[in-house]
């Protein structure tokens, strides 16, 4: 698939915001307001994920000498996967503060230690052990 193609307007499934491709040539694969994406990949702009399912912003991550990027978890198949942000896009700039939500909802509970994204399940879909009291 072309970099064309990938790089087209979409209406956010989650929040009904109108998305407009990035203008550096890059495509976006989330909504710029509330940072949600669809389960469309399989490795990066394939669009070859037969799953389809709404997929949840639940962390911020910089990989080593990277621009910040969201973790998004699929609510259907649970799998991750990790996006740049375009929060330098001149045309439509993600939301800073949707960016704060997702930093703010990662941080872990003051009372139980676990973060409010927290799934049951381990990479791999081992179940976590609950802690020891």
């Amino acid at each position: 698939m072309s970099r064309e193609c990938e790089n087209q307007s979409f209406t956010c499934a989650h929040c009904g915001a109108g998305v407009r491709p990035l203008a550096g040539g890059s495509y976006r694969n989330h909504c710029p307001q509330c940072l949600w994406s669809v389960h469309v990949d399989v490795r990066p702009g394939d669009r070859a994920a037969d799953c389809g399912g709404p997929m949840r912003p639940v962390r911020l991550v910089q990989p080593r000498g990277k621009r910040l990027a969201v973790v998004h978890r699929c609510l259907t198949c649970g799998v991750e996967s990790t996006n740049r942000l375009a929060v330098d896009d001149p045309m439509q700039p993600d939301c800073a503060l949707a960016v704060a939500d997702v930093q703010a909802s990662a941080l872990p509970n003051p009372i139980s230690g676990a973060a409010p994204n927290d799934s049951p399940l381990e990479r791999g879909g081992r179940r976590r052990r609950p802690p020891r009291r």
